[in-house]
């Protein structure tokens, strides 16, 4: 009998119990965790993308009225509203099971419990969470267009293009430009409008895992492979299965590593670690780094065949600098989604802060001006963000030319310092981001003395 792919997690502070379910649970489902402390939930359901939890009401002796139960379910229905939560009580426990289902849980099992009733409750949670992850992805596809801005620029449009026209297909795609352009909004763009939208769409950052985490993350392992392999744990490439999965920063994996991930993807299996039957993929890949990837193959740092591999589309993102009639566009969408995130409307920039939105260098680019916006929203007032507020008067990078408009905006950002500090050099040139030499020579060149 086929296992339905499906993560449980039973809690539970009797061994004996836990024991028993596992064995029962494992020849139906494909990931069974257990914990006999209800302590330990919050950290399994954020590092595990759990379907249903099979939830004691007692923990402690002498206290069996049922309410540790009730407050677990409510702890995990705010931590994990999509998570579906059946009950466990005794014969004698009803009442409070029944209590538990008016506020969140799906359904409650009496123990001892009948093997046969346990499956079909379970089985029927399982196919109610896949409900709840479908209506999920539905909503958030309603709303999917607002998140993106595409701009004006040529180059933006023409990878937007792109990316619509490959999101129809199931090729890889390889997205490359700066930190910051927005690889990950592009994959995931491109994971919204393809048939796998409702489906899971995996992230995983290549950059940060270490050689010897590489295979256990990616591929999964089998209980035993390792000391700490306590249970069956699929890899990222399973729990992505029929959707998308984004390996960010490629250029990263060492060569030793590249073989292994170019067989996954030739073959379209994966084989846990302490395992020898690979397990048959249905994964649509999308890779991005912001190297030079053409450069690490000639250099041999990277593997040619697995760039072919990965590459089947390959869009490049311009850099901000690259489309500066989108800039102050898309500072003002970016500071409406922003709001948003913090229930709050209304908000703008003052209306000098274009010409200091566009000459900024925006290094970071999408990334850096999301990080500025947001700090600037919680720290302005009367909703109306100044330059001083986004922290970008970063006038080592303005030329020194008196013809510039900057000029006039740079004098005035100067004298609002000097009010602002009564005139205290070291304060007002740690705020403009110069040093005390700088301050002076612009007092000077600005007649701001006394």
């Amino acid at each position: 009998m086929r296992k339905k792919l499906a993560q449980i997690l039973v809690v539970d502070d009797q061994e004996e119990i836990l024991f028993s379910a596992k064995m029962i649970l494992k020849k139906h489902f494909e990931t069974i965790f257990t914990t006999n402390s209800p302590k330990k939930i919050f950290s399994i359901l954020s590092e595990n993308d759990i379907n249903v939890v099979l939830l004691d009401m007692n923990y402690r002796i002498g206290f069996e009225d049922g309410r540790e139960g009730i407050h677990w379910l409510k702890e995990i229905k705010t931590l994990s509203p999509q998570t579906i939560v059946i009950l466990m009580t005794a014969f004698g426990k009803i009442e409070t099971a029944v209590e538990g289902i008016k506020i969140g849980a799906f359904d409650y099992v009496l123990k001892p419990w009948n093997n046969e009733k346990l499956i079909e409750v379970i089985d029927k949670a399982v196919t109610e969470s896949r409900k709840s992850s479908k209506k999920t992805a539905l909503e958030k596809a309603e709303k999917v267009e607002k998140k993106y801005f595409v701009g004006t620029s040529a180059k933006i449009k023409q990878a937007y293009s792109i990316a619509e026209k490959v999101a129809r297909t199931d090729a890889n795609v390889l997205i490359l430009g700066e930190n910051g352009t927005g690889k990950y909004v592009f994959a995931e763009f491109i994971h919204q409008h393809s048939e796998r939208k409702n489906e899971p769409f995996v992230h995983v950052d290549l950059g940060s895992l270490s050689d010897n985490l590489f295979e256990s993350e990616l591929f999964g392992y089998a209980k035993g492979a390792f000391t700490d392999a306590k249970i069956d744990t699929p890899g990222r490439f399973e729990n992505a299965s029929n959707g998308t999965i984004f390996l960010d920063e490629i250029g990263n994996i060492p060569l030793h590593l590249q073989a292994k991930l170019l067989h996954v993807l030739q073959t379209k299996t994966v084989t846990r670690l302490g395992e020898s039957k690979p397990r048959t993929l249905n994964v649509r890949v999308i890779a991005a780094t912001n190297s030079d990837i053409k450069t690490e193959v000639k250099n041999k740092t990277f593997r040619e065949d697995l760039l072919y591999r990965i590459n089947t589309m390959e869009i490049n993102l311009p850099s901000l600098r690259e489309r500066k009639d989108d800039i102050v566009p898309m500072a003002n969408f970016i500071l409406e989604q922003i709001a948003e995130k913090y229930n709050q409307e209304n908000w703008r920039f003052e209306d000098n802060a274009a010409p200091y939105l566009e000459k900024y260098p925006w290094k970071g680019n999408v990334r850096e001006m999301e990080n500025k916006i947001e700090r600037a929203l919680i720290l302005a007032e009367n909703n109306t963000i100044s330059v001083m507020d986004l922290d970008i008067l970063d006038f080592e990078e303005i030329q020194e030319n008196d013809e510039n408009p900057l000029s006039e905006m740079e004098k005035g950002a100067i004298e609002k310092a000097l009010f602002k500090h009564n005139g205290n050099i070291s304060k007002t040139a740690e705020e403009l981001g110069l040093s005390r030499a700088a301050l002076y020579r612009r007092i000077e060149k600005y007649d701001l003395k006394n």
